[in-house]
């Protein structure tokens, strides 16, 4: 998996294998998210607030 760290206060990394993507926030949780496609990754990874994108697009749809 391919992990990019990213500068958030909620989130810590975004990973990303070609077809699931992870997430791992401040706390430590992680969540597994298959079959997010490579430009929802490119989107999230360099969207101007991670936690907004996340609540946004993520949140429940995968």
């Amino acid at each position: 998996m391919y992990w990019v760290y990213v500068h958030s206060s909620a989130i810590e990394a975004i990973g990303y294998d070609g077809s699931t993507m992870a997430v791992v926030f401040t706390s430590g949780r992680r969540y597994d998210l298959p079959g997010v496609p490579a430009s929802v990754f490119y989107e999230f990874v360099n969207a101007d607030s991670h936690g907004a994108y996340w609540n946004r697009h993520l949140r429940g749809r995968y």
